[in-house]
């Protein structure tokens, strides 16, 4: 009894401590680059902030043009954002200048680079923070567990490890199979809407005629726009010729932004490729835009752990059509603002998709259930779950 009392004392106060240290936050993604990444830590360390916590981020140096204020400090540093080895020495390196300070903080790990240079520096007394904190998205779970030589490794931080921050139930489950090391120090952050994003109270009105389908991701294999395309082909003519998509995103990975087009142009579906776009042009197409749809696959290694964009397109009163894959469930509530697919079910794909054309009071009943969702997530709320 005495040696458990002693236990849970040690771990309250160590968890006191968590909520009182200093954070440095670590990141190869951070702005101006988009993303999931890019979005956790910004919004992760506004919400720090926010919760009367001194904040520094450490990210990928840029040209400075577009530069914006944070209430937190940024240290720019010379990474490419590549997640190599030379980032990973960088990072060693500064960590290994700001010694001193780090090791009186709390350091949060936000992506598999800073993480990758971990598996190194752990073995270093002087790279001891008071507290490490680690953040995992889904696909660098796959990626690390399936290494031979780098799990071992990434064992150990994990171990090290005070508080491990996931954002959906299926990025938790994964994590822990894989890791099992990681149980107990969990803590489910779900993703939110961005500060810097200003949807309207209510949906504007929409008109009927025509249905403008929005998908914002990059033009990866991953982001299933293919599918996407196919499915509107397999629509009905009258209805195919009712939607439009409009697709925001760069990218040609293995070619797939080439492929994209090529596959519009055979399908004869009205396509239009945005390519990126500011925030300002991308809030007026949520405006415009009588859907959401993005509908993930599986591909190699790669996973969809959560999907902050669903959330976005919900603020505005969007309805979405997604696959059912990873933590798309955690960021999509089937049947309330959206319709959740079986990936690869192409019939059933169409059929969300025609149904959502068709019933403009499912719409309108999905979009005004989708403002109330994004407002239940709150970046306050996960940064509090994971330092209080």
């Amino acid at each position: 009894m005495l040696a458990n009392r002693r236990f849970l004392a040690c771990i309250t106060h160590r968890m006191s401590v968590v909520s009182e240290l200093p954070v440095y936050i670590l990141t190869h993604e951070f702005y101006p680059k988009r993303g999931g990444v890019a979005t956790y830590a910004e919004e992760m360390a506004r919400a720090l902030v926010a919760l009367g916590r001194t904040v520094e981020v450490w990210a990928p140096a840029h040209d400075g043009s577009n530069e914006k204020s944070f209430p937190f400090k940024v240290r720019r540093m010379p990474l490419n954002g590549s997640e190599d080895l030379s980032c990973q020495i960088a990072l060693c390196r500064e960590w290994y200048r700001n010694r001193n300070r780090l090791s009186q903080s709390a350091v949060l790990l936000a992506d598999p680079g800073p993480i990758r240079a971990m598996r190194v520096l752990q073995f270093f007394n002087w790279a001891r923070p008071k507290a490490l904190m680690l953040a995992f998205h889904g696909s660098e779970i796959l990626r690390f567990a399936a290494n031979p030589l780098s799990k071992p490794l990434v064992r150990k931080v994990i171990k090290k490890a005070e508080r491990i921050s996931v954002l959906s139930h299926y990025t938790r489950d994964l994590l822990e199979r894989s890791f099992p090391e990681s149980s107990g120090k969990v803590r489910i952050t779900p993703g939110a809407v961005r500060s810097e994003f200003k949807p309207p109270s209510s949906p504007p009105p929409k008109c009927d005629d025509q249905i403008k389908i929005l998908c914002v991701g990059r033009l990866h294999p991953r982001k299933g726009q293919a599918e996407l395309i196919e499915a509107l082909a397999n629509l009905p003519d009258v209805l195919r010729r009712r939607a439009q998509l409009w697709i925001v995103g760069t990218g040609n990975k293995h070619g797939y932004g080439d492929h994209l087009k090529n596959a519009a142009k055979q399908a004869n579906v009205n396509v239009s490729f945005l390519g990126d776009v500011t925030d300002d042009s991308l809030h007026e197409l949520y405006l415009k835009a009588d859907l959401f749809a993005m509908t993930s696959v599986p591909f190699r290694s790669s996973v969809e752990g959560f999907g902050i964009v669903y959330l976005e397109a919900a603020a505005y009163g969007l309805p979405i059509v997604a696959n059912d894959i990873g933590g798309v469930s955690d960021a999509v509530a089937n049947g309330e603002n959206g319709l959740l697919v079986e990936p690869g079910n192409k019939s059933e794909l169409t059929q969300a998709i025609k149904t959502l054309i068709e019933d403009s009071s499912l719409r309108r009943s999905m979009s005004q259930n989708g403002i109330l969702w994004s407002q239940r997530h709150s970046w306050i709320t996960s940064a509090s779950a994971l330092i209080e």
